[in-house]
């Protein structure tokens, strides 16, 4: 070998050095101070240990204004690898090159990674790190987010896409994050928003912490724009690969089946004991899920929002299938806007990636009032109702008790083509509840009684008798069986067996007008 190409070599290895230390150690080192990871150290963790092959590493900035600043990889890694064994593309944005903002060549960068997941049908982790756009290119830099947020709406249904935001997202850099399916946040390090407190003290006069207004716990609990929150970027980076774990890897395939040692015909007799007796009292609808789930497995999405209705994933005899079931533990698991939009989403989310639905039903109705009505609850409830409408997966749905009004039509009942609508024998389906049917049918009667107390009862036992059950809605078909709560894991499984090849075609159309 030449002492001229051992040179080159040498080059080469003192280039690569440089791109894998980013801004340097000293920046390096302030990260770790903070308790959180470099966007490598991510990357690596996140794939499959030898899995990474870097993209785009030798890329730098083209901006004038700061030619004497020209880091190499300019930011952003980009590159591709394997999570449990399934390629995977990822980008991670390097806070300690210019605080992770993005430039018209770290967007280039981006843009071919996306590009060319699209083109295989691979998924997209998106690790966001980033101050916004970098002020010194200016538009260059704005036109460089536009570009990254039309592949996103281009590759949305099409392959997965998930984005960890791993430190401060500003502007312009929350928006992408915003398409895609899924946006994970470490708690007290990571924080969305477009405008910071600084500007909008200046323009409302109002005073706000960076955690207060954007958060971890604040787009958990308050905004929904978290679906889950990490307590580290360690943790962070095995939540994804978790929720990785349900998905196929783009629209055309099916969701990975994981073996699994629960038994497909398990009895579980605590399930004939749940429901109390009690139709007011409330119980855990997380209980039946994991009473009935493989090994009581179940990743929940949104986990702290709209808390009235539960969304999440879990296996029946090693196959995904998304959740949806209302939470009787909170608010009666009344529908209300949030839980609504809440589950519209997620049920969207699997009809797109061909995971079938299975919904445990206990909701009273849609939350009366002024407030919900004023904010659009009309709108908002339909989101619910178009997303079950809409799926073409299959669509189990099991009603454990209350089914009342509008709120039974909406969960997946058997008129909007729910494959297979079952109850258990103390489901009540009905146009609401017999005390407030009583009150209305017969509010002239009970006026005129001597003993209106006593006629009330009489009439509530009535009621009771005669719709709160499931046995009218099973003698006109809208029920294909009333079973044993023990049986529910069993006669799921065998129905999501038979349904594994179902194919159902909507008419050809641009797409459909949502209500949003």
């Amino acid at each position: 070998m030449s002492d001229g190409f051992q040179d080159k070599l040498a080059q080469l290895e003192k280039l690569r050095a440089k791109a894998h230390l980013g801004g340097g150690q000293k920046r390096i080192d302030k990260i770790h101070e903070k308790g959180r990871l470099t966007a490598r150290e991510r990357v690596h963790l996140l794939l499959d240990e030898g899995s990474f092959m870097e993209t785009g590493v030798f890329v730098t900035h083209r901006e004038e204004s700061i030619a004497g600043n020209k880091p190499v990889g300019d930011g952003v890694i980009t590159g591709v690898g394997t999570v449990d064994g399934r390629q995977i593309y990822v980008f991670a944005q390097d806070f300690t090159v210019f605080g992770g903002s993005m430039s018209e060549s770290n967007a280039l960068k981006i843009c071919r990674l996306m590009d060319q997941a699209l083109e295989t049908g691979c998924p997209v982790i998106g690790l966001n790190d980033s101050g916004g756009a970098r002020i010194q290119e200016g538009v260059k830099s704005l036109a460089g987010y536009a570009e990254i947020f039309w592949r996103n709406t281009m590759a949305s249904g099409v392959i997965p896409q998930i984005s960890g935001i791993l430190g401060p997202c500003a502007g312009g850099a929350v928006y992408s994050p915003a398409i895609t399916d899924f946006t994970l946040m470490v708690d007290q390090t990571s924080y969305l928003f477009v405008t910071g407190p600084n500007v909008i003290k200046m323009v409302t006069g109002e005073e706000v912490t960076f955690e207060e207004l954007g958060g971890a716990n604040t787009h958990s609990t308050k905004s929904g724009v978290a679906h889950m929150m990490a307590n580290s970027d360690q943790d962070c980076m095995l939540l994804i690969r978790r929720l990785l774990g349900y998905l196929p890897q783009n629209n055309l395939e099916l969701p990975p089946v994981r073996p699994t040692k629960d038994l497909p015909d398990r009895i579980e007799e605590k399930l004939n004991s749940v429901i109390p007796d009690d139709p007011k009292k409330p119980y855990d609808m997380h209980d039946v899920i994991g009473m009935t789930v493989d090994e009581g497995e179940f990743l929940e999405i949104q986990p702290k929002y709209a808390m009235n209705i539960i969304c999440g994933f879990a296996r029946f005899d090693g196959m995904p299938v998304g959740i949806v079931a209302n939470q009787p533990k909170v608010n009666a698991g009344v529908l209300d806007i949030q839980s609504s939009e809440k589950a519209a989403r997620f049920i969207r989310t699997c009809d797109c990636f061909n995971i079938p639905l299975v919904t445990f039903e206990d909701v009273p109705g849609f939350l009366p009032g002024t407030d919900q009505e004023f904010n659009g609850i009309i709108k908002h409830g339909a989101k619910l109702l178009y997303a079950y409408c809409e799926a073409t997966v299959p669509k189990l749905t099991v009603i454990t008790r209350k089914a009342y009004g509008g709120a039974y039509d909406v969960m997946s009942s058997k008129h909007i083509r729910g494959d297979w609508n079952v109850a258990w024998p103390s489901a009540e389906l009905a146009v609401m509840g017999p005390e407030g049917a009583v009150n209305i049918l017969y509010r002239e009667k009970l006026g005129r009684s001597d003993k209106p107390d006593e006629l009330r009862k009489e009439l509530v036992d009535d009621y009771t008798d005669k719709f709160a059950n499931p046995y009218v809605a099973a003698g006109l078909g809208y029920i294909d069986d009333v079973i044993e709560p023990s049986h529910t894991r069993k006669l799921l499984i065998k129905t999501l067996h038979n349904l594994k090849n179902k194919k159902q075609e909507l008419p050809p159309k641009k797409h459909g007008n949502i209500p949003l």
